[in-house]
């Protein structure tokens, strides 16, 4: 498939678009600590939140994965926030990050968030995540859904953020109708509930996730009931990645809103600030984070985001508070969410099945420890380039990249796993990449036997827990894994 028709499809699409598809104060940066050397104007407006919402029923993110909150000890709210938000112009928009922003205009909003917490006040480990959920096809929160079963399992709270238009009034989808609630919007689906929701548009939506933000933490007591809330980070993944990045360049100088900044899945710009457009001519190409922020950002890439979605020239060199993962074996989306649903989708060959659920989990569980503590995550190799003009992967002999965070799925391989979809894919199809899986010949040249190979992937996955890339946690998920591999009789 042409690369610049597959960036496009990508930005505009998001992984939450697939979802829908697939489904019916800090050790290093607090609110308010020392602004960057470019701060402006400083906007710490919070948002005012009213609720628990208990009127008709809620509409919760669209998702292909199971919640299992009660399960866990978790309960889930809804709350409406409110405020006036301003929109910005740019004033200077250098592909450094170091942006100069001046207000163009305010508008009054009132959007929902969704809040999901223990159950238990003694299970809270003091930070809270706020994601910028997407909109591509339907609202859906797939950070929630890659980062679980590590937020609950280790006690986060969790703050889902309506933040752009589609989600709140409606309207046309960027992938169609997929569902009722695609096409109208919260107010339309439920008006007994969320009538009297507004959004302004997009193009106040950085100020409104600003002010969300500040208000979790001066209003915790509102939303969060017995908890208080040690830390508050942000995440968004996919078309949120866009709007994270030029968060942190352009808002989070001013507005000092997140002690940490999880950026999951972006390409080489950012989303503009008339909040017009995602795509990749939306603002400065290659834009990286400006080096001059006082808290930490971390940026979690997939192979599929490097060259499909342009990242590869925007990349930039780790710093004591800028970290990337480049993860080796995966997919903008993969076979982890979607599964069966892929050939419904008219994916005709198999999705990528690589690690990047396990990894994100590791990922963020060291970006975590980073805001807490100061201890700075693990700094693996980037994928090594085989071209710079145009970028291109440099590959080992099994068709796998070369460099970047490794796992048993790659250094111990069974197959070839791809962020890039077979020649012809759909510009859906696309996204998730391709697996190939080695013949059972090929296998036993490899590894001779099943348990050879066992040992050399259990090898290979404890130096990868000892690395930081993989949690203990899961260490018996994968093994199963490899136990699953069949070998010939």
């Amino acid at each position: 498939m042409n690369r610049s028709r597959v960036r496009s499809a990508v930005t505009l699409i998001g992984l939450g678009g697939l979802l829908a598809l697939c489904i019916t104060t800090g050790a290093i940066g607090t609110s308010g600590a020392g602004a960057s050397s470019d701060s402006g104007s400083t906007y710490r407006a919070a948002a005012t939140f009213a609720g628990p919402i208990t009127t008709g029923h809620v509409i919760e993110p669209l998702t292909g994965l199971p919640q299992n909150l009660a399960a866990n000890g978790y309960v889930e709210q809804e709350y409406f926030a409110s405020g006036t938000a301003t929109a910005f112009k740019g004033t200077s928009e250098p592909s450094n990050g170091r942006w100069s922003i001046a207000p163009a205009s305010k508008a009054s909003y009132r959007t929902r968030i969704l809040i999901r917490r223990p159950k238990d006040p003694a299970r809270f480990n003091g930070t809270v995540v706020v994601e910028w959920m997407n909109v591509s096809a339907g609202e859906s929160a797939p950070d929630w859904d890659y980062l679980n079963p590590e937020l609950m399992r280790d006690g986060y709270a969790y703050v889902a953020v309506s933040a752009q238009a589609l989600a709140v009034d409606g309207g046309k989808p960027l992938l169609g109708s997929v569902t009722s609630s695609s096409n109208t919007g919260l107010v339309g689906s439920e008006p007994s509930r969320y009538g009297s929701l507004h959004h302004p548009g997009d193009k106040y939506a950085l100020d409104m996730f600003a002010q969300i933000g500040q208000a979790v933490r001066t209003e915790s007591h509102t939303i969060l009931g017995p908890l208080h809330p040690k830390h508050v980070v942000a995440v968004g993944e996919s078309q949120s990645a866009f709007y994270l990045t030029t968060f942190a360049d352009a808002l989070q100088p001013r507005t000092h809103t997140f002690e940490g900044i999880f950026i999951h899945s972006r390409g080489g710009s950012g989303a503009s600030l008339s909040g017009t457009s995602i795509s990749s001519s939306a603002g400065p190409k290659n834009l990286r984070i400006r080096a001059d922020l006082d808290v930490p950002v971390f940026m979690f890439e997939t192979q599929t985001d490097l060259i499909e979605l342009g990242y590869a020239p925007a990349r930039q060199p780790n710093t004591k508070l800028i970290r990337t993962w480049q993860v080796a074996g995966t997919s903008h989306a993969d076979a982890y969410l979607v599964g069966a649903a892929a050939s419904a989708l008219g994916c005709t060959t198999p999705v990528n099945s690589g690690p990047q659920h396990l990894v994100v989990q590791a990922a963020f569980a060291a970006f975590d420890r980073w805001v807490n503590t100061g201890a700075q995550p693990p700094s693996p190799p980037p994928f090594r380039l085989s071209s710079s003009n145009p970028p291109a992967l440099a590959l080992d002999k099994f068709g796998n990249v070369v460099g970047g965070v490794r796992t048993p799925a790659v250094a111990v391989p069974v197959s070839t796993l791809s962020g890039a979809a077979p020649a012809g894919a759909s510009a859906i199809c696309s996204l998730f990449g391709s697996t190939i899986p080695f013949s059972p010949a090929m296998l036993v040249d490899l590894y001779h036997s099943k348990s050879a190979f066992l040992a050399s992937w259990s090898t290979s996955l404890d130096q990868a827990i000892k690395q930081g890339f993989i949690l203990q946690a899961d260490r018996a998920g994968v093994l199963a894994q490899a136990q699953s591999v069949a070998f010939p009789s």
